[in-house]
């Protein structure tokens, strides 16, 4: 999988500019058990520095209290291999190999070795190990990452025996890989006809020659991204040494298999290698299984150096061609950025501090770079780049914009000086700095399930590239260092002098062409001919080198059915056995005050609070359902008419953990013809703040102000950016559009969701986003004020969940009853709700101009009592790991393919992602019932599938989250454990019999829906229909329709 692991914008503090800030360092503090916290961390429990263990020789160790963990360091004597063990108590234990793995060139070799090292080894000499240990597992992530330098190899279960079987297939994979030439033809690249089993047949013509492989098609749909292709090229730019490692489609085609082979084993040498394992399992355990597989190497020779970015001694431009955007306006199409080499990332204080003082221009509405940037509407969005990247030894900061007009690229560079300048000048001010600190306090005490994986991924980049890890865990020494170097006057200010204030930069702008995706055809075709040229030479006709090529794929498919019936028992698995029959329950307490219902988890939580409310409309119509986003978005970004949104996002950083709105929508469990809809609110705060915090939440939902141009300005840029990030979003996650899309016509709850976050919703903000500015957005002004008046109230239409400590429920009861006394006590009807009339056995087409495809095949089924949906849902994995993944991915090239059931949506669904060959996919489809009621399923499927329904069913859940499954959804935990009971007893004549009844008798009941490039298929002949998302400039304002009718 290929991973941007780098690049965090604002540097560690952000996901987004203008997003909350991301708590780092993640506690999972469980002061209820510090007998065995101290247990498991206590260093007396560990070797001291310079003892010997398995192997192994301790380094130092180092106690981290506000994290409640232990690391240890430790390395291999005989071939040098770094190791860091996190002790600490958390049953979610985490391993990790990764490898330095510098690029030599464009190929993306990295990429494709990641891949083929998981298909098959030694010890487990079988065809792709790693998929087919996905459904002999409990465990809860499992994935491999490409990263610009290095790639690694990261699992996460609970289960003990789970750990060590994992780890015993990675170990053997990453270091002992087959490496066959055919796992290198599927996974890599290859050139074989479209369809070879059309020749079988006895067609009269050939069947066209294609570039085939999963990673190249995965990188095809990468380099359809605009984002991934800006960010990739610039990357490129700043940093030439590194090549991109995920593979340019274009130069993908020049690597060979031996250079494949050389690449592992130059690489993938555990003097290369660094290790890591986290969480309460035993450190000694781990010690034997690792060294007993280093023991059998010798020490090597690898390219460990650290590359580093250009030398910038002066401005540099670089301009590139890009793809234009059918979804925005022609004359926002350009993108570009500003971008400095900062200093040595290894020192991690001054690393921290220059991370502060970006997220301080860049975090938020109210910051600097967005008011004077976007809020100037110089631009729509942040270009990919932004933000402090800290991932290699010398950090890169990087400014930029999207959806900029031509004649103001140049501008755009101008007014990022005139910012930094005047910042510069102004001083930073205390209270913000305080609030960044202050998300850090809560970061720590905030408990998370994912912890260890988080932090093995916070961890990594660093450490390839000469970053401490111990500094980098030892997270209050650093925050203490830096408040001792904060307490000088201006030395956050003199830290943008320094890095900032020159003009030593590199800018970088990416400009629209109308014939960027005819030239990628022509490439393509060209290179294709050539390499059917070097085949045809070889075999001495063109007759020849096609009937090679030909037994060369019909050979490469009989392997993979081969694979389909192989013996699997030399891999290890857990058993359903070892799942326990009955649910790990959580105690909850219902309680009301007034006519508003609260829901109460008791439990540790290190002094916070967790706050969620759900608001529901009685009846929303369709126009105000559209803005729902919109408004969403906007009330924590325009500002009342008191307060700025920089002053309030400064007290939302001082008070709280961050505060969120959302649309929520649910099926009922017993029904899937009932669902109801509203408004969700959520936060969290230290105990102390609480009474703050809902005084924020009052103040963004009641007073966020509407009125005025400089509102409507702001929700126009809002428009803007949501409808120039639409088709990347669509190019990332394309699949899931296409669902959502063929869901619409099957349930009330799915058409609500697709005009909320689907192609419908899309469609609707382009055509906000054309409006001119004669037009305006009055009319949706007023509607957004229609939804402030029935976004709350105190009513029955509320209710509340909140999890806290015993110790602060009293207060939280008063608070809470203030708060709720401060809303207004009702709302007034909007109107009408208009029903949605279900569409069934529908195909439908969108055509955007994507090198791949993807798509969605939706049938009806039943609701979350029912107990069929238990086969339903063995029957997603069964079809998934048995067929889907063989078809549509290994034999079809496509990226991902599956199925999988919506136990409480009452869906079941096929998909794939980034598909070369998508009318041999829906085939697959249509077919996938038939198959699954002919095949004599095995008591070992029947388990495996099992297995993986349990992954996510057991997963471990974010103390936030605990409750919120019955909260949510309506789905009490007698009903889960009556389905887990049905789940664990599922025969394989009741998964025959779901597959029968809903995909086989069904199919006439089961929508389409397909996303990418039009060609000569699919055709209104076949029953296809055909919705352009393009919008055409500056349409006249009119109710929102969406695509659906």
């Amino acid at each position: 999988m290929l991973h941007r692991s780098t690049r965090c914008l604002g540097g560690g503090f952000r996901k987004k500019a203008g997003d909350e800030i991301v708590r780092l360092g993640h506690s999972q503090t469980r002061s209820i058990q510090t007998r065995r916290y101290a247990t498991i961390t206590e260093s007396s429990n560990f070797p001291k520095p310079g003892e010997q263990l398995h192997g192994f020789t301790l380094k130092r160790t180092k106690h981290v209290p506000e994290l409640q963990l232990t690391a240890l360091h430790l390395e291999h004597r005989k071939t040098g291999a770094e190791y860091i063990h996190i002790a600490r108590d958390d049953k979610n234990n985490v391993f990790s190999i990764g490898f330095k793995t510098n690029p030599p060139d464009a190929t993306g070799v990295p990429h494709i070795l990641e891949h083929t090292t998981l298909c098959g080894s030694e010890k487990y000499p079988v065809r792709d190990p790693f998929f087919k240990m996905l459904p002999r597992s409990l465990s809860n992530f499992m994935n491999a990452f490409t990263s610009s330098d290095h790639t690694t190899y990261p699992f996460a279960t609970t289960n003990r025996k789970d750990f060590n079987n994992l780890m015993s297939v990675y170990l053997d994979s990453t270091l002992h890989p087959l490496l066959n030439k055919d796992d290198f033809a599927q996974e890599g690249w290859r050139v074989g006809p479209e369809n070879p089993q059309k020749d079988l047949q006895g067609t009269a013509e050939h069947e066209k020659l294609v570039f085939k492989g999963v990673v190249y098609n995965e990188m095809k749909g990468q380099m359809s991204d605009a984002s991934y292709l800006y960010y990739i090229k610039f990357q490129e730019n700043i940093f030439p040494d590194i090549n991109n490692s995920g593979g340019d489609p274009q130069k993908m085609t020049n690597l060979t298999y031996n250079g494949l082979k050389e690449f592992h084993t130059k690489n993938y040498h555990p003097s290369n290698a660094k290790f890591f394992t986290y969480g309460d399992m035993p450190l000694t355990d781990h010690l034997v299984q690792i060294g007993q597989q280093l023991d059998k190497f010798d020490i090597s020779e690898a390219d460990r150096v650290i590359k580093l970015p250009i030398q910038l001694n002066g401005p540099r431009q670089v301009t590139i061609e890009g793809p234009m955007d059918p979804l925005v306006s022609k004359d926002m199409q350009y993108k570009t950025s500003t971008s400095w080499v900062m200093g040595d990332m290894s020192d991690v204080v001054e690393a921290f501090s220059v991370n502060l003082m970006t997220s301080l221009l860049l975090d938020g509405y109210g910051s600097p770079f967005f008011q004077g940037l976007i809020h100037a509407n110089l631009g729509t969005e942040f270009t990919p780049n932004t933000g402090l990247d800290t991932s290699g030894k010398l950090g890169i900061f990087s400014i930029g914009l999207t959806g900029v007009k031509e004649a103001d690229v140049s501008r755009v560079k101008e007014f990022i000086f005139s910012i930094l300048k005047n910042c510069h000048r102004q001083g930073f001010e205390k209270s913000k700095v305080d609030g960044l600190l202050q998300q850090i306090e809560l970061g720590l005490k905030h408990k998370t399930a994912t912890f260890g994986m988080q932090l093995v991924q916070r961890l990594q980049p660093g450490w390839f590239n000469g970053v401490d890890p111990f500094d980098a865990v030892a997270w209050n020494d650093t925050v203490e260092a830096f408040k001792r170097k904060y307490a000088e006057k201006g030395y956050l200010e003199g830290l943008l002098k320094k890095y900032l204030l020159n003009d030593n930069t590199l800018t970088f702008t990416m400009v629209p062409s109308t014939t960027y995706g005819e030239a990628l055809v022509s490439e393509e075709a060209a290179r294709l001919n050539e390499k059917i040229a070097e085949v045809t030479a070889k075999a001495g006709s063109k007759d020849k080198a096609y009937q090679l090529l030909t037994e060369r794929e019909l050979a490469l498919v009989e392997v993979q059915e081969k694979a389909r019936t192989q013996n699997l028992d030399c891999l290890p698995t857990v058993h359903v056995a070892d799942i326990p029959r009955k649910m790990t329950s959580k105690t909850l307490r219902d309680s009301q005050i007034g006519d508003v219902k609260v829901q109460w988890r008791e439990t540790s939580t290190n002094g916070l609070t967790y706050f969620r409310a759900l608001s529901m409309f009685e009846s929303l119509p369709d126009d105000l359902r559209a803005l729902v986003p919109l408004f969403t978005d906007s009330i924590l970004k325009l500002g009342t008419k008191s307060q700025t949104i920089e002053q309030l996002e400064d007290l939302i950083k001082l008070k709280s953990g961050g505060i969120r709105a959302s649309y929520y929508s649910s099926t009922s469990p017993t029904d899937i013809e009932e669902c109801r809809e509203g408004l969700s609110f959520s936060g969290f705060a230290l105990d102390r703040n609480i009474p703050a915090m809902y005084d924020l939440f009052r103040t963004i939902i009641q007073e966020t102000n509407f009125d005025g141009p400089a509102a409507e300005n702001m929700i126009k840029q809002l428009v803007n950016s949501d409808a120039g990030n639409a088709l990347d979003a669509i190019a990332s996650s394309g699949h899931s559009f296409a669902r959502r899309f063929a869901e619409a016509g099957l349930t009330p709850e799915s058409g609500l969701t697709e005009q909320i976050a689907g192609l419908t919703q899309v469609q609707h903000t382009g055509a906000l986003a054309s409006r001119s500015e004669s037009q305006g957005l009055a009319d949706v002004m007023v509607k957004l004020k229609k939804i402030q008046q029935i976004a709350i109230a105190n009513n029955s239409n509320l209710r509340v969940a909140l999890a806290c400590g015993p110790e602060s429920v009293l207060e939280n009861e008063v608070a809470l009853q203030k708060f709720l006394a401060s809303l207004p006590s009702t709302t007034r009807s909007p109107g009408d709700r208009s029903p949605i009339a279900p569409i069934r056995g529908k195909k439908t087409f969108f055509p955007l101009p994507y090198q791949v495809y993807y798509s969605a095949m939706v049938f009806p089924t039943v609701p979350y009592v029912h107990p069929t949906g238990a086969s339903l849902s063995v029957l997603g994995q069964l079809l998934t790991h048995k067929h889907m993944h063989h078809e549509i991915r290994e034999k079809g090239g496509a990226y991902g393919g599956g199925s999988f059931a919506k136990g409480l949506g009452g869906i079941f669904v096929h998909y794939s992602y980034r598909d070369p060959n998508p009318q041999n996919t829906l085939k697959i489809m249509n077919d996938a019932g038939r198959w699954a009621v002919d095949r004599e399923w095995t008591a070992k499927d029947l388990e495996e599938a099992k297995l993986s329904v349990f992954q996510g069913l057991d997963a471990p859940e974010s103390v936030n989250e605990e409750g919120m499954t019955r909260f949510l959804s309506g789905i009490d935990q007698e009903m889960e454990q009556k389905k887990r009971e049905q789940l664990l007893d599922v025969t394989t004549n009741e998964v025959k019999d779901a597959a029968q009844q809903y995909l086989v008798q069904g199919i006439s009941q089961a929508n389409i829906a397909m996303i990418g490039e039009q060609k000569a298929w699919p055709i209104e002949e076949d029953g296809w229909i055909f919705r352009s998302l393009q919008v055409t400039q500056n349409p006249a304002p009119k109710e929102a329709e969406g695509i659906l009718g």
